[in-house]
């Protein structure tokens, strides 16, 4: 699959696991995906995220995704339903921050030095980078760019489809900026 990459989705997928390793998380996910997505200057993606505004929300999407991290992954939507059942997920956050450290529940190892080698990708990062093969099928198209991966994103349930979402970037959206028509697999 890789052999079909262009050299802007190679470069999501190199930025994303060197995302995870500034991080000094175990695994790459999905949200280090979303960041090297969003670090990507004169692409497709880039320019599909620049129609939609993005120049104007890039940080505020990357600001939202270290606040989903500290909350151990929970979208906003998950943290609200939870506050819907009388449970504050920022109360638990600031209690665990109290006694373990800032970034406790983020899942990140920072005693990385015991671990050396490839970072493997997550079971979600992995089924991104499989919608993105099946998005480039279904749009007859003979590569997968980052826009693949953009769409990929914006099209499974997460924390990066929310924030994406919220800044305007839905798959919908990011089709029309597109041209074409796509399956979300």
């Amino acid at each position: 699959m890789f052999e079909r990459f262009t050299k802007d989705a190679r470069a999501v997928v190199t930025g994303a696991v060197e995302h995870a390793e500034r991080g000094g998380a175990q695994t790459v996910d999905v949200e280090h995906m979303l960041l090297a997505l969003l670090d990507r200057e004169g692409s497709r993606a880039s320019f599909a995220l620049a129609a939609l505004g993005g120049g104007q929300w890039l940080e505020s999407a990357r600001l939202a995704l270290r606040e989903a991290r500290r909350r151990g992954g929970l979208s906003q939507a998950e943290a609200d339903a939870l506050a819907g059942l009388g449970i504050d997920v920022g109360e638990i956050v600031a209690r665990v921050e109290e006694v373990h450290g800032v970034g406790a529940m983020s899942g990140d190892r920072k005693d990385t030095g015991w671990w050396s080698g490839r970072r493997s990708f997550s079971r979600e990062a992995k089924d991104v980078l499989e919608r993105s093969l099946r998005i480039a099928v279904a749009r007859r198209d003979r590569h997968i760019g980052d826009e693949h991966i953009l769409l990929a994103l914006t099209s499974r349930p997460g924390v990066p489809a929310e924030i994406l979402a919220d800044h305007g970037a839905t798959y919908e959206a990011v089709i029309r900026v597109l041209g074409g028509e796509a399956k979300a697999g």
